[in-house]
């Protein structure tokens, strides 16, 4: 692996199966209550920008049962970009941490991170792209589905940095991803060009549309998202109106395959983009999906920053 998940398409398809190897048998180690301290005395540095509940706690879980310690930087802690330039931040941690998780707006703030710390730096989310979600939510599927190549994923929401990661995996792992979402609200461009690219070689199909029943046509993964993230909530009033035709719902599961699952990134607004009904049901697995963020992260923890 390159010295940082930036990007998701930092990975290539042998790489991100490597990882849900790890994965997996982390997972099992820790159900079987088995001692894996394979980050023994190594620190990590947890920066924030944005509030986070999945990203904090799986992050210090994982450094914990890996044997490590990690260290949270709120908001107010360092002020990136005001009290200390964002190349000087990095520099510093490199000379006390063996690593450096980072929640931020820009994405150009991960980018600075990286290219000016000598210790990996990981991804925790940006506006342009969710990585180490994206690794939980394909984790999540190889489990239910126990494959990724050749299922048919429809994401139906705005296209936000979930959706932009989720295309670039697609892309490299072969998944047949179709974007349903409002008009002028589609994903970034460029970054749709990206997975497109990379689709020429594993053979994925990548579609955007404007109607929820022809994205979830015979899916077997239907994902959701927020219609507005943070940092979007001047915008919400607007986009509730917008997004309104695009709720996932028993409705839209229908013309799904009988077996589809699920998947929600979280937090979600129940009654917004996803009803109670699908949330809590029997094609959902949510929660599976929450939990495996800790197992992927620990994986991506031990390649970066393991000896």
């Amino acid at each position: 692996m390159n010295k940082d998940l930036v990007s998701i398409a930092d990975l290539t398809r042998e790489e991100m199966e490597s990882l849900f190897e790890l994965a997996m048998d982390l997972k099992g180690k820790v159900k079987q209550g088995i001692p894996h301290r394979l980050l023994d005395g190594k620190t990590l540095a947890m920066i924030f920008e944005k509030p986070s509940l999945r990203t904090r706690v799986t992050f210090e879980t994982g450094m914990t049962q890996l044997g490590g310690h990690s260290i949270y930087l709120g908001p107010n802690d360092i002020q990136m970009g005001k009290r200390e330039s964002v190349p000087d931040v990095a520099r510093n941690l490199s000379r006390w941490v063996d690593g450096v998780m980072a929640r931020t707006f820009a994405h150009k703030t991960v980018v600075d991170l990286a290219e000016n710390a000598t210790v990996p730096v990981i991804n925790g989310l940006s506006d342009d792209e969710h990585p180490c979600q994206i690794l939980a939510d394909f984790l999540t599927i190889l489990e239910h589905k126990g494959r990724l190549a050749g299922l048919r994923l429809a994401y139906i929401s705005d296209g936000n940095n979930v959706c932009n990661s989720l295309l670039l995996a697609s892309g490299i792992m072969g998944v047949n991803m179709t974007v349903g979402c409002p008009e002028g609200y589609e994903p970034c461009s460029e970054i749709y060009e990206r997975a497109k690219e990379l689709a020429e070689t594993s053979g994925a199909e990548l579609s955007i549309v404007h109607d929820k029943f022809e994205a979830a046509k015979d899916a077997d993964v239907i994902y959701t998202d927020v219609w507005a993230s943070m940092g979007q909530e001047a915008e919400r009033e607007e986009r509730l109106k917008v997004f309104a035709p695009f709720q996932v719902n028993a409705e839209l599961l229908r013309v799904a395959k009988n077996d589809v699952i699920v998947l929600h990134c979280l937090p979600a607004h129940r009654g917004e983009e996803i009803t109670s009904e699908v949330l809590d049901g029997p094609h959902s697995v949510v929660l599976d999906e929450a939990e495996n963020r800790l197992h992927v992260q620990k994986a991506v923890l031990v390649k970066l920053m393991g000896s």
